[in-house]
């Protein structure tokens, strides 16, 4: 039988911790004494106890309890979850209630009854794990609170590029295999990680979504590791990371090719050591993960380049998933029109409403850059400004491919032609932007500047 628990006894009289150590040891996983009250505080920010038998008094010739209601405070204030069994050689009923008052388990009397001390640290064990197991729930719904991509729809279309996809999908759901999905801006890896969660065996835990690009250098420690109150100027109260919210389920790190080398190294770290530390506190918390990754990069591409760790690659690329732009899965446009088309008509309060041959046409000549996420909002505008119950072609509004149209030979700015520049040129090296960067000869961070300032 596996023991389990961590105890921690206090007391001034060597003898005690002795005979208490010599008792518990098999009956515990672990057990640490300490002589002098005054190294408590140091000792148990360090390390987490289940248990902690703490003698009342520590001053020769005193016997309020003064002294073990005040270490009983302390401990309280740094390690809420412990439960404190309180320690006297003196029976006082007046003071074992004002102890259990302070936040105190339970109150034993010095010489123990061995079986009644057991059983009262039994069932102060039980009382630990429930505590524990109430509070990893109360931070995993706050940490889904913040996590509320919830409206999870998937569909496959019947292309034999997804069919392929899809059978690669269920192969590796049945495992806990690292996954990278690969994929243009809008082809759906998010919607591809999720599949793999909802077939794998953790589908009953968290599904831990994180866009990578959109976390800082300051900020990332803390985002996926989660900090101590008081571990920086604005750290007010302990919060989860969410690596340990992920714990049991999967965790889906989204764009992870926009990371730096720093943030890349801590990453890679926690991987390959199955654990993590919360910013300001050297408590080890062990990780039990499924990890999926993203990004529409490519990857090697960044490691040719000195962008992106070749370690950290080998360590999330077990399994890899590329997912195919939608110009290559024609058969399935008309599936995920009409899938929209059902969606947001319900949504809009227009239900009924048809797409006439011609608009029909339009769509499946149209390449969409922005591959799925591009049709979805497309579908979506055109059921909120149509005025009919039949979608034509004038309700559907694409950028002019392969012709000039007559705004080319209009006047427009240095930045107007700019911004025309670099929208065609990422068009023609569909939405990559390394290829781009090449292309137009400037540095990929450039690029992503231009992108934004322009709103591209």
């Amino acid at each position: 039988m596996n023991k389990e628990g961590r105890v921690l006894i206090i007391d001034d009289n060597q003898s005690v911790l002795d005979s208490l150590q010599l008792f518990l040891k098999y009956k515990f996983k672990e057990i640490t004494t300490l002589s002098n009250p005054n190294q408590i505080t140091s000792l148990i920010s360090r390390q987490e106890f289940d248990i902690i038998l703490l003698d009342m008094n520590f001053s020769a010739g005193v016997n309020s309890g003064n002294e073990g209601l005040y270490w009983l405070n302390e401990i309280t204030k740094i390690a809420p979850e412990t439960i404190i069994i309180l320690i006297t050689a003196y029976g006082d009923s007046e003071l074992a209630v004002k102890a259990i008052k302070a936040g105190a388990y339970n109150f034993i009397e010095k010489p123990w009854n061995n079986q009644k001390l057991l059983a009262t640290m039994q069932a102060a064990f039980e009382m630990r794990k429930s505590k524990i197991k109430i509070k990893n729930l109360e931070h995993k719904q706050k940490a889904l609170n913040q996590n509320t991509n919830q409206n999870f729809e998937f569909i496959t279309g019947s292309s034999p590029a997804m069919n392929k996809v899809i059978t690669a999908v269920e192969k590796v759901a049945q495992t806990d295999a690292n996954v990278i999905v690969l994929g243009e801006n809008g082809t759906g890896k998010e919607l591809i990680a999720r599949k793999i969660h909802q077939l794998s065996n953790r589908k009953n835990e968290v599904f831990m979504n994180v866009d990578m690009a959109s976390l800082s250098e300051n900020l990332f420690e803390s985002e996926l590791f989660g900090h101590v109150k008081g571990a920086f100027t604005d750290a007010k109260e302990d919060r989860i990371g969410k690596f340990e919210a992920a714990n049991g389920g999967t965790l889906f790190l989204d764009e992870i090719g926009n990371l730096s080398f720093t943030m890349q190294s801590k990453l890679l770290t926690a991987l390959q050591n199955r654990q993590i530390s919360k910013v300001g506190s050297n408590k080890i918390i062990p990780l039990n993960i499924r990890l999926i990754t993203a990004t529409n990069k490519n990857v090697n591409q960044l490691i040719s380049e000195n962008l992106f760790r070749e370690d950290l690659l080998y360590r999330i690329n077990t399994i890899q998933v590329t997912v195919p732009p939608l110009r290559e899965r024609k058969e399935d446009i008309l599936i995920l029109v009409n899938h929209f088309l059902d969606i947001y008509s319900k949504h809009y309060n227009k239900q009924g409403l048809k797409i006439n041959n011609k608009a029909t046409e339009k769509i499946l000549e149209y390449t969409w850059p922005g591959n799925i996420r591009e049709l979805k909002h497309t579908i979506e505008k055109a059921v909120i400004l149509c005025n009919e119950m039949t979608l034509t072609s004038e309700d559907f509004f694409f950028e002019k491919q392969n012709s000039k149209s007559e705004e080319f030979y209009k006047a427009i700015s240095l930045e107007d032609g700019e911004k025309i520049i670099i929208k065609n040129a990422l068009q023609r090296n569909n939405w990559n932007i390394s290829d781009t960067a090449k292309e137009l000869k400037v540095g990929r961070q450039t690029l992503y500047r231009k992108i934004e300032k322009y709103d591209i």
